[in-house]
C-alpha cells in the first residue's frame, strides 16, 4: 500500500491510501482524536487526478466537507460530513488537480487540464465554485500552472507556472497577484524564477510573507519575500526540494507563531530540521526518508521511511521531540526482521572521471545461505523519471530480491536528485550515456571488490529507468540479462507518442526534434536491436498514456525475429506503473522465473505461467 498527500487541519490528518487489493483505488482516510482511521472515499469512488498523467493533489478540506477528484470520470465529488459524495463537476475532456480551498468565495482554485479541443492539452488556473457550480479561468497562456496558495487575509494569491520545453524542475516561475471583487488575480509581477532556476511549493506565512523554495544556489533552499525584499531562509549545501512530478507535494511547513519544519536532502539520506528565530536546526529522528511535510499546534506531521521500519505517518512534537507512528502501510512480522538487508552507500569512478553513487544490499537470510565459494549475482537498479533517486526507506521489492539470494545496487546515477543541481543537470544532453555509464561503473566496482559475481549481473528498470536499461543491454556488454518496465525503446516514437506534460522533455536530455533526429536515432535500443544479444523480460500496462505498449511489443518483435530470448508480461486495466496486487506479485514472480531460467538457478516453487521465446 501507498500512503501520501499528508494534510493536517486542527488536530485532524488527512492521507490518500493506494490499495493493490483494492485493484489499485485510492482512498482518502481521516483520522481523527480517538485514532481510528475512517475511510472517506466509499467504494466506487477513487481519489486519484489524472492532470499530466501522474496526478497529485486530489483532494482538499473544508470545514466538513471533502472534496476529491474522481479518477473514472475526472469530475470533482463532494462529500460533506458523512453523507454520500455527490458530483459537484464533471465534464467531458476536462481533468482537475491541486485543489485548494478559498473558502471567503466558497470555491476551489485549481489546476485545470482541457482535453476537448484539437491538438494538445490546454491547462488553466481555474475557479470551481462550491456552491452554484460555476469553473472560472484565473489563469491562462502558460503551458502549465501548479501550486496555487491563498494569502491568509484571502487578498492575494500566488501559483508557479512554465512552459515548454522546461520540466518545472529546470525553469519555472513563481507570481503574486492581489484578488479583485470578482475574485480575479490583478497587478500580477514575478517574484522568482526564470529560464534556469526552479522554484517549488510556495506557501504565505500567518504574517501574510510568501515563501519557496529555489535552487538559485545550486541546492533547493528555502526563501522569504515580504514586501518587496526576498532574503533566503535557510543556506544548506543540501536539497529542500524535489522534482514536481506530481502535484501535491511538501518539504517544508509553516506554524502559526512564526516557527517552521522541513526536510533537506543530503547524497539520499534526508532529514527533519527546526526553522525558528535561532536558524534551522537537525530533528534527532528515527527516518532516512520524509516527505509530505506538515505542521499544526507545534506537531510536524509527515510521511518518515527508514530501511529498518515500514514506511509510515508520524507525528513529531516540536518541544519535547517525542515522536508517534500514527498509521503505516504493512505489518512486519518480527520473525522477519533478520531477513532484511540495510543499504550501504557506495561510490564509483564513472569512464570520464566523475564520480557516481549508489545503495547496495546484501542478499540477507537467516535460514537459507549461497553456494560456498559462489559470489551471489547482482541486480542493478536503474530508476524512473529520470530525476528520481534511490531510497533508503524499506523497499519490500528490494527485500524479495535480496531475500531471495540476490544482491541489490540502487544507482543514483548523474542527473539523480539530492546531489544539488550540477549534479543533475550532468545527464543534460546525455541522457542513455552518462546513466548507462554510471549502472555499468557501479555494477562493475562491486565486482572488482569480489562482492558479487562478475558473470550474473543483470539490470531492471522502470519508464525512464527502462530506456537506461534497455540502452544498457544494447550499447554496453556489461549485464547477462535484463527486466524493462514500461521502458522506452525508441525515442522518436516518444516524442511523437506520449502526453503534453514529457512531450519536450527530451529537448534537455537528447537535443531538439527532428533538428537532432540522428542523436534519437543513435541512442534507441530499438533502431540497434542488432547489438542486443542478452535475454530481456518486458513488462507492460496496456492503459499507459505515458509509454504506450507499442514501445514494448515493437521491442519484443524485433528478439523475438533476432531470436533472442525474450518474454513479455502485459497488464489489462493497469497504467504506467502497476496498482493491483495481484499484477505486482505476478510481475515479480515472473521476473524471478526469467532469470532463474537464464542464469541457471533453480526456481522453488511452481513457475509462473509464462512464455519465454527463444530459450531453447
Amino acid at each position: 500500500m501507498r500512503i501520501g498527500e499528508v494534510r493536517v487541519v486542527g488536530e485532524t490528518v488527512y492521507w490518500i491510501e493506494s490499495r493493490p487489493q483494492e485493484s489499485g483505488r485510492s482512498v482518502v482516510v481521516r483520522l481523527g482524536a480517538d485514532g481510528v482511521p475512517v475511510d472517506l472515499v466509499p467504494p466506487g469512488f477513487s481519489a486519484r487526478s489524472a492532470v499530466h498523467e501522474y496526478g497529485g493533489g486530489a483532494y482538499a478540506v473544508e470545514g466538513d466537507s471533502l472534496y476529491f477528484c474522481n479518477f473514472a470520470d475526472h469530475g470533482i465529488y463532494v462529500r460533506k460530513g458523512d453523507g454520500a459524495p455527490r458530483v459537484l463537476v464533471v465534464e467531458e475532456g476536462l481533468r482537475f488537480a491541486d485543489l485548494v480551498p478559498d473558502p471567503g468565495r466558497d470555491r476551489l482554485i485549481c489546476v485545470a487540464e482541457d482535453h476537448r479541443g484539437e491538438g494538445e492539452a490546454e491547462n488553466r488556473l481555474v475557479s470551481v465554485s462550491t456552491d452554484h457550480v460555476t469553473v472560472r479561468t484565473l489563469e491562462a497562456g502558460q503551458d502549465f500552472y501548479a501550486s496555487a496558495c491563498i494569502a491568509p487575509d484571502g487578498r492575494s494569491m500566488a501559483w508557479l507556472s512554465w512552459r515548454h520545453p522546461k520540466m518545472p524542475w529546470d525553469g519555472s516561475e513563481l507570481w503574486l497577484a492581489t484578488i479583485d471583487d470578482d475574485g480575479h488575480p490583478r497587478d500580477r509581477h514575478l517574484v522568482a524564477g526564470g529560464e534556469d532556476e526552479s522554484i517549488f511549493q510556495p506557501r504565505f506565512a500567518a504574517d501574510g510573507a510568501l515563501w519557496f523554495v529555489s535552487d538559485r544556489s545550486g541546492y533547493w533552499n528555502l526563501y522569504r519575500s515580504r514586501e518587496g525584499h526576498e532574503e533566503r531562509v535557510v543556506a544548506l549545501d543540501a536539497e529542500i526540494g524535489q522534482p514536481q512530478w506530481a502535484f501535491g507535494m511538501s518539504v517544508y511547513a509553516l506554524g502559526e507563531q512564526g516557527d517552521g519544519v522541513f526536510a533537506a536532502c543530503d547524497r539520499g539520506r534526508w532529514t527533519l530540521n527546526r526553522l525558528d528565530d535561532g536558524g534551522p536546526a537537525e530533528i534527532t529522528c528515527p527516518y532516512t526518508d520524509i516527505r509530505d511535510v506538515q505542521l499544526s499546534a507545534g506537531r510536524a506531521v509527515f510521511v518518515g521511511g527508514a530501511a529498518d521500519r515500514p514506511t509510515a505517518i508520524a507525528r513529531l512534537d516540536m518541544e519535547s521531540s517525542e515522536l508517534d507512528v500514527l498509521h503505516h502501510h504493512g505489518s512486519i512480522a518480527d520473525e522477519m526482521t533478520d531477513m532484511f538487508a540495510i543499504p550501504e552507500v557506495v561510490e564509483a569512478s564513472t569512464p570520464d572521471g566523475e564520480t557516481t553513487y549508489g545503495l547496495f544490499y546484501s542478499p540477507t537470510s537467516s535460514t537459507h545461505g549461497g553456494l560456498a565459494g559462489e559470489l551471489p549475482p547482482l541486480l542493478v537498479l536503474s530508476h524512473g523519471g529520470p530525476t528520481a533517486s534511490a531510497t533508503t526507506a524499506m523497499n519490500l521489492e528490494v527485500q524479495f530480491w535480496t531475500s531471495r539470494g540476490f544482491a541489490v545496487a540502487d544507482v543514483n546515477y548523474r542527473g539523480s536528485t539530492g546531489f544539488g543541481r550540477a549534479y543533475r543537470n550532468q545527464l543534460d544532453g546525455r541522457w542513455g550515456i552518462v546513466d548507462v555509464d554510471d549502472c555499468c561503473a557501479v555494477a562493475l566496482s562491486l565486482a572488482d571488490a569480489g562482492r558479487v559475481d562478475r558473470d550474473r549481473l543483470v539490470i531492471r528498470g522502470g519508464s525512464a529507468g527502462g530506456y537506461t536499461t534497455l540502452a544498457a543491454l544494447t550499447f554496453r556488454d556489461v549485464f547477462r540479462a535484463g527486466a524493462s518496465y514500461y521502458g522506452i525503446g525508441d525515442l522518436e516514437a516518444l516524442v511523437a507518442d506520449t502526453h503534453k506534460f514529457e512531450s519536450r522533455y527530451l529537448d534537455r536530455l537528447i537535443g531538439r526534434y527532428p533538428e537532432d533526429k540522428a542523436i534519437y536515432v543513435q541512442r534507441s535500443p530499438l533502431r540497434h536491436a542488432e547489438l542486443l544479444s542478452c535475454p530481456v523480460i518486458f513488462f507492460q500496462g496496456l492503459e499507459d498514456m505515458v509509454v504506450p505498449p507499442s514501445q514494448a511489443e515493437t521491442m519484443v518483435a524485433a528478439l523475438e525475429a533476432k531470436g533472442v530470448p525474450v518474454a513479455y508480461v502485459p497488464f489489462e486495466g493497469e497504467q504506467h506503473g502497476f496498482r493491483r496486487a495481484e499484477n505486482i506479485s505476478h510481475a515479480l514472480e515472473c521476473e524471478l522465473y526469467f532469470y532463474s531460467r537464464v542464469l541457471g538457478f533453480e526456481y522453488v516453487g511452481d513457475p509462473p505461467d509464462l512464455v519465454i521465446t527463444n530459450l531453447g
